[in-house]
């Protein structure tokens, strides 16, 4: 029975709403990427996201890291060569 109950919750689940990432507090442009800062060093891609972006949580992550695939609207991840130089356009995520 209790079996029975938990599939009629799980099918009763009303669908995901989707995140407002403008809601973010200090993300006040409305950005979700930035493909200015490709090329840039990770630091300077750093300043510049956060400029426009206060509060955000930045992760510098190599080219070829696995990370995980879960989405944080507060979170913005640098991809960088072994240079250090960011290598595509960072994201909220």
């Amino acid at each position: 029975m209790a079996e029975k109950n938990k599939e009629k919750e799980l099918s009763e689940e009303s669908p995901m709403e989707p995140l407002n990432i403008i809601g973010f507090p200090g993300h006040a442009t409305g950005k979700t990427s930035w493909a200015e800062v490709v090329g840039l060093t990770a630091e300077e891609a750093e300043r510049k996201i956060k400029e426009e972006m206060a509060g955000v949580q930045i992760q510098i992550v190599p080219q070829d890291a696995f990370v995980t695939m879960d989405y944080q609207s507060n979170r913005v991840r640098i991809f960088v060569d072994s240079s250090g130089k960011v290598t595509k356009p960072p994201r909220i995520g």
